[in-house]
């Protein structure tokens, strides 16, 4: 499938191997891997970030194959929520660096360019945000707004 914002197409990425149960080499039970996912969640990492640190330093391959639950869904059945999702933060993050940059550097139309696409980005996924409950029916992104909520 060819890019939003660019006229080439990408390459495919890895697949995950198909298993449908949690392997028995696991050194972790479900109990164990939850404590773990809040107690790196309190350590103020974001979801993808405790995947990996569960992944590389806990030996646990999958963590909805070992609890049955995702990880986002560890974190509200036990009330510690972020108050944005992770992927829109990151954007915003992005948005902010490459304002600061355009700031500096007003004649610099390609990255001028590339913080339209990223605000479109963030606008088309606060929409559907908007749409699935996640965020509120009145929240709405502003470059302003979104420095003080990402720094």
């Amino acid at each position: 499938m060819a890019r939003m914002h660019a006229k080439r197409k990408g390459k495919s990425g890895s697949t995950r191997p198909f298993l449908k149960a949690n392997p028995a080499w696991v050194p972790m039970d479900a109990k164990e891997i939850e404590e773990t996912v809040l107690r790196l969640h309190a350590e103020g990492m974001k979801t993808a970030a405790i995947g990996l640190r569960l992944r590389d330093a806990f030996g646990v391959p999958n963590v909805r194959l070992a609890t049955g639950k995702r990880i986002l869904d560890i974190l509200k059945a036990k009330g510690a929520k972020a108050e944005l999702p992770d992927d829109l933060t990151a954007l915003m993050k992005r948005a902010v660096e490459l304002q600061g940059h355009v700031k500096g550097h007003p004649k610099d139309n390609s990255n001028k360019r590339g913080l339209h696409l990223i605000e479109s980005k963030i606008r088309r996924l606060s929409r559907y945000y908007r749409e699935e409950g996640v965020l509120p029916a009145d929240w709405d992104y502003s470059l302003k707004a979104a420095e003080l909520q990402v720094k």
